[in-house]
């Protein structure tokens, strides 16, 4: 990437400050600019957060039964997101269900009040998680908690790049503007080596087959809206968890 220690640790811990509410115990300097930069160091922001419920996992398997532990580790994935992400699959589901065309869906997203579709999406989007974490093979668990939330990390990059915004203000038009090919690159080569170290060749095609679904997922945001928002990219990221740890079971289930 051609840039300094120093400035590529900033540009991780600007990444970490936006996906996640832990606490530095430091400033970071960041401009408008930083924001789509940084997205370089989604995944491994991603990876940060795989690391946190791996480790709580094996403090929640001492002393709970797996049930258990495995809803408290979804909880916790919550809050160290401040649920952001989860905002957005909310506001989309209302949007969708909005009765009118591109500027009711924008207007419908934007609201600070959440409708009843959302609610029922955002419930069964936390559903689906856990009942698929629960499920995973104990001997792949660990080896999946690092790797979804990378994954989904990796997915923004991907919605963010080289598209259009649907409004002319937003985070979705920070990180549109700045982010390009480069964070792309270097981001998929991360996520990919990643996945081969995780789960080999199997980890390939879990990546290959939501980098697909993603691209479908930003052709049809940018024909419906005109491009992407910020709760656009929050909702194919919760996508990309729930689809990531779906396919792991799927194709590791019956090993």
């Amino acid at each position: 990437m051609g840039l300094p220690l120093r400035e590529i640790m900033r540009l991780y811990f600007v990444a970490l400050q936006f996906l996640t509410i832990i606490p530095l115990p430091f400033s970071v300097r960041c401009d408008e600019r930083d924001m789509g930069r940084s997205m370089t160091f989604f995944p491994l922001v991603g990876l940060t957060l795989g690391v946190m419920l791996a480790g709580a996992d094996w403090l929640f398997s001492a002393r709970l039964p797996r049930e258990v532990g495995d809803l408290l580790l979804i909880v916790l994935l919550s809050v160290l997101t401040g649920a952001l992400h989860l905002d957005g699959l909310a506001d989309v589901c209302d949007g969708i269900a909005a009765r009118g065309g591109r500027e009711r869906f924008l207007e419908v997203m934007k609201d600070s009040r959440i409708g009843a579709v959302g609610v029922v999406g955002l419930v069964l989007g936390l559903l689906l998680k856990y009942q698929v974490l629960h499920y995973i093979p104990i001997e792949y668990k660990r080896h999946a908690l690092f790797f979804f939330p990378m994954l989904a990390r990796f997915s923004q990059v991907q919605v963010a790049v080289n598209a259009a915004s649907a409004r002319e203000k937003g985070l979705g038009v920070l990180f549109a503007a700045e982010a390009g090919m480069l964070q792309l690159a270097v981001a998929g080569g991360f996520t990919l080596a990643a996945a081969f170290l995780l789960f080999g060749v199997t980890g390939v095609y879990v990546a290959f087959i939501l980098y697909l679904l993603t691209w479908g997922l930003k052709a049809w945001f940018h024909k419906r809206l005109g491009g992407i928002t910020g709760d656009v990219i929050g909702c194919v990221s919760e996508l990309n968890e729930i689809g990531c740890m779906l396919i792991l079971l799927i194709l590791l289930g019956n090993k």
